[in-house]
Parts: structure tokens; sequence; C-alpha cells
């Protein structure tokens, strides 16, 4: 398969990792030469030096003639798409572009997009609100991916003393009819690709595969079963991914915004429901703040801001206040494993999932 990437930012430059690890054919495009370098040295791939302004004979020396499937994810969403109806009309066959307005994601203007030979739209806000809302569903879990339609479900559990199956061979748990089964384990630096001999420890983070009707069992045998259903979160930062997020939430579930820009609450205010949606007009991170609006109820805290050493320590204050579910946004790809090992709970990066949901199109 030959995919051509425009775009050698954090998606991707993260897309090319992936494509690169399946031996596909990869052919990546951008107009900053040192990042083309960066991303040459750590990937088998072809870089093209090209200068936005003549896009053409770039994409006539990638080859996208005859690409299976050609990505723009530059940060001119404008230029994303120009791009896609170009590569289509040169024969690409499959065509995607990054954009973030969320008015280009409504259904009547995908289907014009479609019409005019963009295969599809990626709007990162979206994909992270997604990721959000399905862990409010699931507070015992950090992550959890739906499969081939929610024919099959990912979850990313930690693992605490209170696991069943801790510290026994797989090879004496699981059978040819069992439910679920183990992906990958997480265990400090490394990731253990799991054989029969090997077996879930205290703090490992545990991928499973199994389905959704038996997703309750799981809750059961990693011991998670006294963890809160979710009725109200605390957010802190009100940007488009808030937004979505609460306007996302099903019916039964309240939220409080935390942001200090006084304008933006105002804005807010016509973006989201206020009967179920309370903007407040003050740092989140304080800890006063949040004992003043009564932190002790919330069962979620979500830190949305565009500062990922204050998502974290706000995560951290959030669990020592007593809030089960945190989950934290890391915009930058070099803080997420210094996240995943001070323990703050779920680590939203929107870079790697739109890198993620696009390499599922293969």
């Amino acid at each position: 398969m030959k995919v051509v990437i425009v775009g050698a930012g954090a998606i991707g430059a993260h897309l090319a990792d992936l494509f690169s690890k399946i031996e596909q054919e990869i052919v990546i495009i951008d107009d900053d030469e040192e990042k083309l370098e960066r991303i040459q040295a750590d990937s088998d791939l072809m870089t093209i030096h090209s200068s936005t302004g003549s896009p053409i004979q770039s994409l006539k020396d990638a080859g996208v003639g005859r690409s299976d499937l050609f990505i723009a994810v530059t940060r001119d969403e404008n230029l994303n798409l120009s791009l896609c109806v170009l590569a289509k009309s040169m024969g690409a066959k499959q065509t995607v572009a990054k954009v973030e307005n969320a008015e280009l994601i409504d259904p009547q203007i995908l289907e014009a997009f479609k019409a005019a030979g963009i295969s599809s739209i990626i709007y990162p806000d979206n994909l992270a609100a997604i990721d959000i809302i399905n862990g409010l569903g699931l507070t015992w879990a950090r992550q959890r991916w739906d499969v081939h339609g929610g024919l099959l479900t990912l979850l990313g559990i930690k693992v605490r003393e209170t696991c069943e199956i801790l510290d026994r061979p797989f090879k004496d748990i699981f059978k040819p009819d069992s439910p679920y089964h183990v992906v990958a384990i997480k265990r400090g630096p490394d990731t253990i690709m799991p054989s029969g001999n090997d077996m879930l420890k205290t703090s490992d983070y545990v991928y499973f595969m199994t389905t959704r009707e038996f997703i309750p069992n799981m809750q059961h045998i990693m011991g998670k079963e006294n963890y809160p259903e979710v009725k109200n979160v605390f957010i802190v930062g009100g940007g488009k991914t808030a937004v979505r997020v609460v306007n996302m939430m099903p019916h039964g579930m309240k939220a409080k915004i935390f942001e200090n820009d006084a304008r933006r609450c105002e804005e807010l205010i016509d973006l989201v429901d206020t009967s179920r949606v309370m903007v407040i007009n003050a740092d989140g991170r304080a800890v006063a703040n949040l004992l003043e609006e009564n932190i002790k109820s919330a069962q979620a805290f979500i830190a949305l801001t565009g500062n990922a050493e204050a998502n974290i320590l706000a995560c951290l204050t959030a669990k020592q206040l007593g809030v089960t579910k945190t989950i934290a946004m890391i915009e930058n790809m070099d803080y997420m494993d210094i996240a995943g090992n001070v323990d703050i709970g779920t680590i939203i990066n929107k870079q790697a999932l739109t890198a993620s949901h696009i390499y599922q199109l293969l």
C-alpha cells in the first residue's frame, strides 16, 4: 500500500512512524526541511521538501496518482481540503483532511466534501471529546476504544491489588472460548506482547480486548466494582474540546467549566446548555476555588487547558481532593510518558488520537 502524507508536524510524524512499522510505502511532504530530516532519521520512508505555494509538482513527485491513501494534516485546513481534492483528481483512492472548524463536520457539509473527492474529514477536538465521553462512562478504566463498529471493545486498565487474575500465568486463565484476552502490557518503560507464561503485576497498565456485553464482568475481574457513576464533572479550560464534551454528555450528567478569560466565559454561555452546565470565571487549578464549588460532589475532573504541566498538576490536585476519574489533555507528545508515570489518570493527546484514527483507515 502506498501512503502520501502532507504535513510533518506532530500528527504527520506520528503517522509516518506508525505506517513505516508495517512496511508500507510512505512519502511525506513538508516545507520544513528540519522536520523532514528528523522524521527520516527515525523512519524508513521517502521525504519531499516542498513549498506550499506550488503543491502540484510535489504531489506528482510523490506519485500521488497511484496512492491508496492520501493524508493532508498541515496546520492550514483550507490547504488540507484543497490538496485532497487535487490528490483525488490525480488518482488517489482515498483522501483524508484534518480540519479545525466544527462546522466542517456537519453531515450536509461532509456529503459535499465527498462529492468533491474528500473521503474523510478529521476534526481532532471531536475525536478528543468522544474519547473523553467514553472514559466518563467507565470510571474504572483509563481508556476505551470501540472497534469494528462496537463488535469489540479495547480497554486500557491500571492493575491494582484487587485484581482477581493477579500473578497468574495467562496459560492458566485464558481458554479458546474466553470472552476477553490481553493484547499488551505496559510495565514501566516496557511494552510487553504477552505469551502464556506472562502474568499481571500490580501497577501494570494492561490492554484487554473483549466484547461490549462482557464489560461488566471485566470490572469484576479487575476488582474495580466500587467506582461511582459519573453525575458531576469539573472541567478546567473552556476551549473547543470542552464545549464538545459538555454538548455530548449523556442526560443526567452535569458540568462546571472553569475559565480564566471573562470574554471566553461570555462566549461559552451561548455555546452550552446552561441548564446542565455552569460557567465559572475562575482558575480551576486553585484549591480554594475547587473547594468553594464543592469538588467533593464531583466524580470526574477534566483538565483541558493548553498547558500540559498545569493539566497534570490540576489532576493530581483533584485526586488528592478525592475525585475518582481524572483526565488530562497533553498537547506535547514529549510529556506523554511523564504524565503516564505520575499516575494522573486518563491522558488525552489530540495528535495521537488523530493519527490513530487515520491509521485505522487501513
